[in-house]
């Protein structure tokens, strides 16, 4: 019986939108998905599906992404959109969108196990494509894995019951 309610519960706050976050690219907790039902601008807090990419797999490979409901098998990612499509996004030692320096934007050379990260190469993002990014220092965002299809995005990510550590 017990079992019952769990997993009752657990669907029903799937279904109403209500995800757990684990990693400490946010506050850790309860978030909910809130539909977005304007175009998706810069500075927007979203849950967003990676695509089902090689760049994705290596990242699932190297232990980078949960496991969920998106392509590939990962959890949705909780990003700021830091550019849309048809800003300059420049990589260097930092990342700036159209000249203008992202904070907490630092690139990191290998990941905490010390494998190799390559940062992704500086252009414009595409029409039709967001850049994400997280102030958290290991984070792993569009820094290596570069833009990714708006259509992705489940929507807005709202914090519900969260803790920072």
């Amino acid at each position: 019986m017990a079992a019952l309610v769990v997993i009752l519960a657990i669907g029903t706050g799937l279904a109403g939108g209500y995800r757990i976050n684990l990693t400490p690219s946010e506050p850790l907790g309860v978030w909910r998905i809130v539909p977005l039902h304007r175009p998706v601008a810069v500075n927007d807090l979203v849950f967003i599906c990676p695509p089902a990419t090689a760049e994705m797999r290596e990242a699932r490979a190297r232990g980078y992404f949960r496991s969920g409901s998106c392509p590939g098998g990962v959890a949705p990612l909780i990003k700021t959109v830091i550019a849309v499509g048809g800003q300059n996004v420049e990589i260097g030692v930092r990342v700036s969108v159209d000249g203008w320096r992202v904070s907490s934007s630092s690139l990191a050379l290998r990941d905490g196990k010390g494998r190799p990260l390559t940062p992704f190469p500086s252009g414009i993002v595409p029409p039709g494509y967001v850049f994400l990014h997280s102030a958290f220092p290991g984070s792993y965002d569009s820094r290596y894995f570069g833009p990714v299809p708006i259509s992705g995005i489940l929507g807005l990510a709202q914090e519900v019951f969260t803790y920072v550590p």
